[in-house]
Parts: C-alpha cells; sequence; structure tokens
C-alpha cells in the first residue's frame, strides 16, 4: 500500500521560505510521478509542481514559478518543495500525490494528509 507522508509546514511571514517534505513507501519510487497540490479554505485543490518519475522533468503553476523548486531523492525516497518569497496567497493546505506525471489532479492515485502553511502578511 502506497504511503505519503507530508511534513514541514508552519506559520512564516511574507519573504520567507520554507521547505515541505513527502516521505514515500509502500511503492517503487523511481517508478512513480510525485506532484504538491494545495488548497485554500472554500477553494479547490490547485495543482503546484509535478517532477517525473526520474526526476528529471518537473512543471510547476505559474503562480509559483521561479519561487518554488520540486526535487526529488530516490535514495530517501522523499519529494521535496523549497518554497521562497512567500506570499499570503500561498497559504494553504498542501498535499503531495503519487501517479501519473501530469498536472490534473484526477491523474493521481495516491495522496498523503496534508499539512498546513500560513504566510502572515
Amino acid at each position: 500500500q502506497v504511503q505519503l507522508v507530508e511534513s514541514g509546514g508552519g506559520l512564516v511571514q511574507a519573504g520567507d521560505s520554507l521547505r515541505l517534505s513527502c516521505a514515500v513507501s509502500g511503492a517503487i519510487f523511481s517508478n512513480i510521478a510525485i506532484a504538491w497540490f494545495r488548497q485554500a479554505p472554500g477553494q479547490e485543490r490547485d495543482f503546484v509542481a509535478t517532477i517525473s518519475k526520474s526526476g528529471g522533468t518537473s512543471h510547476y503553476a505559474d503562480s509559483v514559478k521561479g519561487r518554488f523548486t520540486i526535487s526529488k531523492d530516490n535514495a530517501e525516497k522523499t519529494v521535496y518543495l523549497q518554497m521562497n518569497s512567500l506570499k499570503p496567497e500561498d497559504t494553504a493546505v498542501y498535499y503531495c500525490a503519487a501517479g501519473r506525471f501530469s498536472t490534473d489532479v484526477v491523474t493521481y492515485d495516491h495522496w498523503g494528509q496534508g499539512t498546513q502553511v500560513t504566510v502572515a502578511s
């Protein structure tokens, strides 16, 4: 059974940085793509970033491009989301998900429980 566990969320000030981690177990890590999505209260779950199974290709939402970086450590079976220059509008619950390399939420079969990121102005 595939399990994903996020960590690293918290309360920060605008302009600060955070690094989220997504630890994956129960899957062949090198055979799956991993993505980050986020969901603010009353909003839909939105795509943030994704990285291919090899780690060689990544894709970002326009709203985070240039500020966020996704990376994959195959040895640690962990995916990271480095978030710099955080803005209040980045406030949301962040989820990692495993599935097919895509920006579409429906292509991801396995989800973590989420980690809260709050950016104060």
